[in-house]
């Protein structure tokens, strides 16, 4: 590969593989460019340092996760099924990395760890995606919320231990789905427009 033919994505792409094979941790600027048979002064020019491209990486694979949510936020339909098919692609998907590909999935979750800025505004998006599923629900009369983007916070932090990879040791728990429906259940009650009507 030439300097000319390099791009920012073909970069991203052997940046994944390489930490797929080496880790956070032994992964260097020098081994990306090996493996693209360029000099690392190329991937600086695209990247300005290691850790800019980490979190590119971390990004990349954190903007793939937010695709098919987006498809079912920006449906039409009843938004209290839209909102537990969002919940529950959330969570498939995050269970579908680690069986998949355990390693590339452990590496994946410490770029995530290192690149925190990164996650923090992937959080925002997953959030804003649920606030608008709500405000579809209010208009249509199955929610009812003061605050939607309050709400959507409230969701996304009940359900947790359902997505976040901090939590997958308890994944393969034989009662997760039990707990997930009793969280279900208590998202619908605060989301019910007799809740608010009773406050």
């Amino acid at each position: 590969m030439t300097d000319e033919t390099l791009t920012r994505e073909r970069i991203l792409e052997a940046a994944e593989e390489v930490l797929r094979r080496f880790g956070l941790a032994k992964t260097t600027v020098v081994d990306v460019a090996r493996a693209l048979g360029v000099s690392h002064g190329s991937i600086y020019r695209h990247f300005p340092s290691k850790a800019a491209l980490q979190d590119a990486v971390a990004d990349r694979w954190l903007a793939r996760k937010l695709m098919p949510l987006a498809t079912i936020a920006n449906e039409d339909g009843p938004a209290t099924e839209r909102l537990r098919r969002w919940l529950n692609l959330l969570r498939s998907r995050a269970r579908k990395d680690v069986l998949d590909d355990p390693e590339l999935f452990a590496t994946h979750k410490e770029l995530a760890g290192a690149a925190r800025d990164v996650v923090r505004v992937h959080i925002d998006h997953l959030v804003e995606q649920i606030a608008h599923i709500i405000c579809d629900g209010v208009a249509q009369g199955e929610f009812a919320t003061n605050d939607p983007f309050v709400s959507a916070r409230a969701v996304f932090a009940a359900t947790t231990l359902f997505h976040d990879p901090a939590h997958v040791a308890v994944w393969s728990d034989p009662g997760i789905d039990a707990a997930f429906n009793g969280v279900w259940s208590l998202i619908l009650v605060g989301l019910s427009p007799r809740t608010i009507a009773q406050a």
